[in-house]
């Protein structure tokens, strides 16, 4: 009887110290999204990766529904719409769209006379209603290919970011906590891989293996956690290791692994969260760079369309056709700056010195 008391006693008291952890946490993350709103650029750059993630919601939304895959495949897909145009003498071309002259006609066909008329396909098509953004070289609507490759983009960003923040985060906080030699071990590995350019050991290892989107992501994750993140989320671990509730937690019977994964680990999530935002804007960067150099072994990408548009000759065409760059280059550049945003709103508010009073 009296054990059956005990255990329900400490049954009581675990369930009354959940609701305790989650009350506080639900206070803390009220105050801290209170402090986030005041931030304009935090809120814009929220409001873009809110858009970007529609996109990527609709996509498939759109496919099953509105567009026919036949056309609005992002990968297969083919509509180049046809111009009737009729022949004229060379130097008598009055309406370009409508006319054509006889030694343009005879480039495609040479057996055609003045006054026959000349299908032309036009690839790549300029925006239309039928097509908002366009088709591509190959006729595949720009459009579709964005709002599919917006999938990619936040797959890679977060899977990237995860690692890298899960890596960083034990890395750290168990250097900071052991010493010796597995802090020796641990931040000498972080400066080799400070030490080697990252971009351009991607390069070689993409050159020499065939890299996938989750492949691309768990070595940037890998490679990120091991690295300078890791001896920054160190530094936030060894201020809080010399806290006088470790030491309380120490002296109660606290293990080793449980004063680090216990208070060590969850006083430096914030930090890690923070730099989990600025991990996502570099791992969209890096597959974009990698997708225009041809070296992931994907379908489709922001990268791949710009790698597309200049490998048909369309790079240095300047804004005659813009709709082939601007929209995936623009794409990047937005997503991987409102990750951006949003990190630096984070550190508004998880930096003391940086908060509003």
């Amino acid at each position: 009887m009296t054990t059956d008391l005990h255990q329900s006693t400490e049954e009581m008291l675990a369930e009354s110290l959940w609701k305790v952890r989650l009350k506080l946490a639900w206070r803390s993350f009220r105050k801290g999204w209170a402090s986030f709103v005041e931030n304009r650029i935090g809120l814009l750059g929220l409001g873009i990766i809110a858009l970007y993630g529609l996109m990527a919601l609709a996509h498939p939304i759109l496919l099953d529904t509105v567009w026919d895959p036949r056309v609005y495949d992002p990968i297969i897909g083919y509509d180049a719409p046809a111009t009737i145009k009729t022949i004229v003498p060379d130097g008598q071309v009055t309406d370009p769209e409508t006319q054509v002259s006889l030694l343009e006609a005879r480039l495609i066909n040479p057996i055609l006379k003045v006054g026959e008329t000349l299908e032309i396909r036009e690839q790549p098509a300029s925006p239309s209603r039928k097509h908002l953004l366009g088709t591509d070289p190959l006729g595949r609507d720009v459009l579709s290919q964005l709002m599919f490759s917006t999938r990619a983009a936040f797959l890679l960003g977060v899977v990237a970011s995860l690692v890298t923040v899960f890596i960083a985060t034990t890395v750290g906080s168990v250097s900071a906590f052991f010493g010796g030699l597995i802090d020796t071990f641990f931040m000498r590995l972080a400066d080799l891989i400070l030490l080697v350019p990252f971009l351009p050991l991607l390069i070689v290892l993409s050159a020499l293996f065939q890299f996938g989107l989750l492949h691309l992501a768990l070595m940037i994750g890998i490679l990120g956690g091991f690295g300078g993140t890791a001896i920054i989320l160190k530094s936030q671990a060894l201020s809080i290791s010399v806290k006088p509730f470790i030491d309380a937690a120490r002296i109660a019977g606290g293990g080793k692994m449980h004063l680090i994964f216990r208070h060590i680990i969850p006083n430096v999530l914030p930090l890690s969260f923070l730099y989990m935002m600025f991990s996502v804007t570099d791992a969209i960067s890096i597959e974009a760079t990698l997708s225009f150099l041809g070296l992931l072994n994907i379908d489709m990408s922001w990268g791949i369309m710009i790698y597309q548009a200049s490998v048909q000759g369309y790079l240095l065409s300047g804004t005659k056709y813009w709709w082939l760059l601007m929209p995936a280059g623009l794409s990047v550049t937005l997503l991987a700056g409102s990750f951006f945003l949003v990190g630096r709103a984070m550190d508004e508010i998880i930096n003391p010195r940086l908060r509003k009073r």
